[in-house]
């Protein structure tokens, strides 16, 4: 079992949004870094696949890119979950523990079929 893992479909919209609502206002770069942290190493981001869905949810108006300075002094893209975001960040997590829960039931099965 080497090497990281793929971040399965459908899920990086959810990482991204939540990342945002523990951490706050974050460029790309800390974003990936975050999502990479918090899977303990085993995911890997590729930034071919971040950037775009940044881009997506910003036109969606689940976050709102603003230009700042970062703290090397260089100009990023700070995004931020903007209030359509948080809904449907519940949305995600709501559909994800329930996607979850099912695949847990064939993973591991209850004998007496409950």
């Amino acid at each position: 079992m080497g090497g990281k893992l793929d971040i399965q479909q459908g899920t990086l919209v959810l990482m991204v949004l939540r990342t945002l609502d523990v951490l706050g206002p974050l460029h790309g770069y800390g974003i990936a870094r975050r999502i990479e942290e918090t899977s303990r190493q085993q995911l890997s981001l590729n930034y071919g696949t971040l950037y775009p869905a940044l881009l997506k949810l910003e036109q969606e108006g689940y976050v709102r890119g603003e230009w700042q300075l970062s703290e090397n002094n260089r100009r990023a893209r700070y995004y931020t979950l903007t209030k359509a975001g948080r809904k449907r960040l519940a949305r995600e997590t709501a559909q994800w523990t329930q996607t979850s829960a099912v695949i847990s039931w064939f993973l591991h099965p209850d004998p007496e079929g409950a």
